[in-house]
Order: C-alpha cells, then structure tokens, then sequence
C-alpha cells in the first residue's frame, strides 16, 4: 500500500483546511485509515481513524468537533477537513493505514506539514 499526503500548508488561526490522502496499491476490506500529527519536540499522537468499509469514525478530543475525516472509496482517498485551527494544530500530519482493528498501523504517507499562526 502507497499512501500520499496532500493538503497541508499556512493558515490563520480560526482557518480551515482539508488534508487529502491518496491509496494505492493492496487494500484490505476491514482496513481503517488514520491521521495522525507530530509537533515538533512532541510524541506523535492520534487525530482521528475512519473503517474503510464502515465508515466507522473515532476522534482524539483534540478534534472533536472541529475536525471531520471521510472517504471516497471510488478514489481511494481519505480527507481530514479541519476547522477552526489554533496555533496548537500545527504539526506534520501523516495518513496510516491498518489492516484491521487491533493490529499497530504498517503503512504511512510521507506526512505534510500544517501551520496554524496566531
């Protein structure tokens, strides 16, 4: 599986912006896709995971309510839209792919960087 990241880039607080994530390659029926972010000096942590098929959707409480992930299985691609961004958000964002619920995430995007200035 080839995931590319896409979308990121400069924004004022109280912005918003859409990542997109591109798949290629194997997939997996009960695959989830995943976003997450790494700030600089800080752990990579979750945003926000989305089941390939289901369309089950979970959120870190970080962007709950603010953000939203969804798919468009005919491109195979995963999109995070992100409202009302604070300087907090910014980080590198990568899109992860994992086969199936409960197994760690094999595959990453590239990442893409996302500033939120104040």
């Amino acid at each position: 599986v080839q995931l590319q990241a896409s979308g990121g880039g400069l924004v004022q607080a109280g912005g918003s912006l859409t990542l997109s994530c591109a798949a290629s390659g194997r997939t997996f029926s009960g695959a989830s896709m995943a976003w997450f972010r790494q700030a600089p000096g800080k752990e990579r942590e979750f945003v926000a995971l989305i089941g390939w098929t289901t369309g089950f959707t979970y959120y870190s409480d970080s962007a709950k309510g603010r953000f939203t992930i969804s798919r468009d299985s005919a491109k195979n691609t995963v999109y995070l839209q992100m409202n009302s961004l604070t300087p907090d958000d910014t980080a590198v964002y990568y899109c992860a792919v994992r086969e199936r619920p409960g197994v760690s995430y094999s595959y990453w995007g590239q990442g893409t960087q996302v500033t939120v200035s104040s």
